[in-house]
């Protein structure tokens, strides 16, 4: 059985940075995409982003574009997410997602526990 386990959240000011870390424990060969989401209070999930394990086809949302970069080592069977210049709107439970492909991903597969990010103002 597949688990994710996020790490890296905590609290930033204005205009700073974090790494956030999705470990994946388990066989992994039957997922071959992953995702960042995440979700502020009273709203819905919202796409951050996505990629293919074989590190092919990074996609952004629209309010991360040049801020946010997704990566991933498959030799350690992990997914990141380097946050740059992080907004007061960028607070929210960030979640990660591995799923078949990049269409099922945010729908299926298997996601994290969730890790907090709080950006001060």
């Amino acid at each position: 059985q597949v688990q994710l386990v996020e790490s890296g959240g905590g609290l930033v000011q204005t205009g700073g940075s974090l790494t956030l870390s999705c470990k994946v424990l388990g066989r992994i060969y039957a997922y071959r995409a992953v995702g960042w989401y995440r979700q502020a209070p009273g709203k819905e999930r919202e796409f951050v982003a996505n990629l293919q394990w074989s590190g092919s086809g990074a996609y952004y949302g629209d309010s991360v574009k040049g801020r946010f970069t997704i990566s991933r080592d498959n030799l350690k069977d992990t997914m990141y997410l380097q946050m740059n210049n992080l907004a007061p709107n960028d607070t929210a439970v960030y979640y990660c997602n591995t799923a078949n492909s990049l269409e099922t991903l945010g729908t299926s597969g298997v996601w994290g526990q969730g890790t907090q990010v709080t950006v001060s103002s």
